[in-house]
C-alpha cells in the first residue's frame, strides 16, 4: 500500500499539471487515481460515477481517498457525503460537492478540455501541499467542530447497532486523525487503519458475498447456447394488494407493458396509486422527473376485465396464498395470454410443484417470489417445480435481469429456501422468551448480532397469525411423514394469539404496543406472562443462536438439493432475509466462523447441549469440517456438503 500511495503522491507533486479525463465509472482505486489529478473532468452520462464503495466490501479507501477527500471538503462532508455510505455520485452531484471541476456533453470532448486546462495552468499543484493550506471547517482542535464531532461516533454507534463492522470506525479513525497531521503522516494512519481491515475476517466475508457471490448469481449460469434470450413485452400481474401493486411498478419501471388486474377495476386503480405515490416521492426528491413519472403511468393499466390480458408474454400472479383461488385466476386468465407465455407465481410458501397442477402448461411455470416492499428489496426468489422447463428458467432470469433483481434459483419444497431459513431465525428469538431471557435483551441481541430488524419487532410485522397459518399447514402437510417436530416458539405464538389477542403490527398490538401504526414500547406484558428475570444465558449465546440456527438450516436445504448454490444461499441470506452482511452469508459464516467449520461444529455442539437438539450439526457439515473442507462452488455443494 506504501508503494502505491507513493506512486500517487509522486504524480501530484511532478510538477506538472495532470487532469483526469473520466468517461465511465471511477469507483474505489480509479477515483483515487484522479484524486491525485490536479483536475477532473467527467463526460456528462449515467454511468460516468465517481466514488468509494470500500465500506460496503468492509474495507476503507486506502489508495489516499480518506486523506485527499477529508481535505478537499473537510471532515464532515468527506465522511458524510463520499466515505461512510459509499455512495456512487453522477456527473452533476459530483461537481457540486468539489470532487470533479468539470462536465462535458460528450467522450469526444475529454481529451481537449484536458489539454486546454493544461496549457492554462501550467503550475498546477494540490491544494494541500500550498503553504498554510487549511481543511474546510477546520480539524478537531476548532472548537466549532470539536463541539459538534463527538455526534459522529454517537450516530455510528447508532446506526450499527453493535454490530460486527469495523469498516465505518476505522474510517472516521483515519479521517480524525489524519486531519491532525501532515499529509504523508496521514497517509501513513490511513495505511494502518486499511491494512488491518484487509486483513482481517470481516472484509474477506464481505468481498466474498459482493463481489465474488453477487457476479455469480447475477451471471449466465451456464446458459445453452440454444436458449434465445426473454424480453417480455406485457406483463398480467394478477392481484393490486401491496405485493401486485409492487411487481406491476417494477415491471412498467423497465419499461414492460403493464396489465394490473382485481376483482374490479377500483381495486385495481387503488394498486395503481401506489406507484403514483412512489413517484411522487421520486419527483419530490429530484430522483425522477414528472415527464417520466407519467410515462411510467401510462404503462400500467388497471383493469377487472381478464380480456385486457390479451397477448400478455408474462403473467405473475400475486393473490392471496390459497391453492384454490391461485388455480381460479389462472384458469380466468390462460385463454387471453400469448402462446408459451411464462407463467409465475409470487407464493412465498406453497410448493410450485402443486401450484403447477392449476395451469394448463407446467413446463411453462415457475416461482417468481418478490420480497416486499418491492420496489426496495434487490432480491427475485426463483423456485422450479418438478415440470419446469430448462428454458422456463432462464426466461425467469431474463425477467431478473429485465427488472434489475438479483436472482437465487432453488428447487420446490415449503418455504423453498428464504421462508424456511428466516422461520428458524423467528422461531429461536421467541423461543427465548419461554426460557425468561428479558425482551429488551433477545431484540438487542439479534441488532448486535447484524439483523436489520430486532426479532421480536420483525415478528409483529410478519404477524404472528400469519406464523401460526404457515406453521398448520406445513404440519398437515407432513402429517403422513415422519410426524411433526414441535418448536419451543410455539407455545408463546399460541398464547400471544389465543390468551392475549396480539397477533402483530398490523391489529395495533404485538410484542410492542402501537399508536396510530407507529411503534412505541416493547409491551409490559411479556414479563408477566413470560417471566423475563433471567440474565443466566451468556449475551454471546444470544446472538449466536439466532445466527447458527440459520447456518444449520442453510446446510440442511443444501444436503436436501432445495438450494444447489453456495453463492445463492449466501445472496439470498443478505438480500432476502437479512441475514447480518458482516458474515459473508448464512454459508460464508460457517467457513469464517473462528476455526472454519470444525470451530462451527464444535460451538454448535455447545449449544445443542444447552439448548435443545436442533442446533446438532448435520452430519455432512460434520464429514466436511473433519476432512478440512469449506463450502464453495467451485465443486459441486451436493458432493461436497
Amino acid at each position: 500500500m506504501r508503494e502505491i500511495k507513493a506512486q500517487l503522491r509522486r504524480l501530484e507533486t511532478l510538477g506538472k499539471p495532470v487532469v483526469a479525463a473520466i468517461n465511465g465509472a471511477a469507483l474505489g482505486g480509479g477515483f483515487e487515481i484522479a484524486l491525485a489529478a490536479h483536475h477532473r473532468v467527467v463526460v456528462d452520462d449515467p454511468g460516468a460515477v465517481v466514488g468509494f464503495p470500500e465500506v460496503q466490501l468492509g474495507l476503507l479507501p486506502g489508495g489516499g481517498g480518506v486523506v485527499r477527500t477529508v481535505r478537499m471538503l473537510g471532515i464532515v462532508d468527506a465522511l458524510m457525503q463520499l466515505l461512510l455510505q459509499g455512495q456512487r455520485l453522477r456527473p452533476e452531484k459530483a461537481k457540486e460537492l468539489g470532487v470533479v471541476d468539470e462536465i462535458v456533453a460528450s467522450s469526444d470532448e475529454l481529451i481537449p478540455a484536458a489539454k486546454e486546462w493544461i496549457k492554462a495552468n501550467p503550475e498546477a499543484h494540490q491544494p494541500w501541499d500550498e503553504k498554510g493550506h487549511k481543511i474546510p471547517g477546520g480539524t478537531p482542535s476548532n472548537p466549532k467542530l470539536a463541539m459538534n464531532l463527538p455526534a459522529f461516533p454517537a450516530n455510528l454507534r447508532k446506526q450499527l447497532k453493535g454490530a460486527n463492522y469495523p469498516a465505518p470506525h476505522h474510517i472516521m479513525a483515519a479521517a480524525v486523525e489524519g486531519s491532525q497531521v501532515d499529509f504523508d503522516n496521514a497517509i501513513e494512519i490511513e495505511g494502518r487503519y486499511f491494512v488491518d481491515l484487509v486483513c482481517g475476517p470481516v472484509s474477506k466475508n464481505m468481498i466474498q458475498a459482493f463481489f465474488f457471490d453477487m457476479q455469480k448469481a447475477s451471471g449466465d449460469r451456464d446458459r445453452p447456447e440454444g436458449i434465445e434470450r426473454f424480453d417480455p413485452k406485457k406483463v398480467v400481474v394478477l392481484g393490486a394488494g401491496m405485493m401486485g401493486a409492487g411487481i406491476a411498478y417494477v415491471c412498467a419501471k423497465a419499461g414492460i407493458e403493464v396489465v394490473l388486474k382485481d376483482v374490479s377495476r377500483e381495486a385495481a386503480e387503488k394498486g395503481k396509486s401506489y406507484s403514483a405515490k412512489l413517484l411522487e416521492k421520486a419527483i419530490e426528491r429530484g430522483r425522477s422527473t414528472q415527464e417520466k413519472a407519467d410515462a411510467l403511468l401510462a404503462r400500467i393499466t388497471p383493469t377487472g376485465d381478464p380480456a385486457d390480458a390479451a397477448g400478455a408474454d408474462l403473467v405473475i400472479e400475486a393473490v392471496f396464498e390459497d391453492p384454490k383461488v391461485k388455480a381460479g385466476v389462472f384458469a380466468e386468465i390462460e385463454p387471453h395470454l400469448a402462446e408459451g407465455a411464462l407463467v409465475a407465481s409470487n407464493t412465498s410458501t406453497l410448493p410450485i410443484t402443486e401450484l403447477a397442477e392449476g395451469v394448463s402448461r407446467p413446463s411453462d411455470f415457475i416461482g417468481l417470489h418478490f420480497f416486499s416492499p418491492v420496489d426496495k428489496m434487490p432480491l427475485l426468489e426463483i423456485i422450479k417445480g418438478e415440470q419446469t422447463s430448462e428454458e422456463t428458467l432462464y426466461r425467469a432470469l431474463d425477467v431478473a435481469k429485465k427488472i434489475k433483481k438479483t436472482p437465487i434459483v432453488v428447487n420446490d419444497s415449503r418455504g423453498f429456501f428464504t421462508s424456511r431459513v428466516i422461520g428458524t431465525f423467528i422461531n429461536e428469538g421467541i423461543a427465548m422468551l419461554t426460557e425468561g431471557v428479558p425482551a429488551p435483551s433477545i431484540d438487542q441481541a439479534s441488532s448486535q448480532a447484524g439483523y436489520p430488524a430486532p426479532v421480536l419487532q420483525l415478528s409483529d410485522e410478519l404477524n404472528l397469525k400469519l406464523m401460526r397459518k404457515i406453521r398448520n399447514a406445513a404440519k398437515e402437510a407432513n402429517a403422513t411423514g415422519s410426524g411433526w417436530d414441535a418448536h419451543p416458539s410455539e407455545a408463546v405464538i399460541d398464547r400471544m394469539l389465543d390468551e392475549f389477542d396480539r397477533p402483530g403490527r398490523l391489529e395495533g398490538a404485538g410484542f410492542y404496543e402501537y399508536e396510530d401504526g407507529k411503534r412505541t414500547r416493547l409491551w409490559p406484558g411479556l414479563k408477566e406472562a413470560f417471566g423475563g428475570d433471567s440474565v443466566e444465558a451468556p449475551f454471546d449465546d444470544l446472538k449466536e443462536r439466532m445466527l447458527f440456527i440459520e447456518s444449520i438450516e442453510t446446510v440442511k436445504c443444501l444436503d436436501e438439493g432445495v438450494i444447489e448454490s453456495v453463492a445463492d444461499a449466501n445472496i439470498g441470506s443478505i438480500l432476502g432475509i437479512g441475514f447480518p452482511g458482516w458474515t459473508g452469508g448464512v454459508l460464508q459464516y460457517i467457513n469464517g466462523y473462528e476455526g472454519g467449520p470444525a470451530g462451527f461444529v464444535a460451538r454448535a455442539r455447545e449449544l445443542a447441549e444447552r439448548y435443545g437438539d436442533r442446533f446438532d450439526p448435520p452430519a455432512s457439515l460434520v464429514e466436511k469440517a473433519e476432512r478440512g473442507g469449506t463450502y464453495s462452488d467451485e465443486q459441486p455443494a451436493l458432493a461436497t456438503a
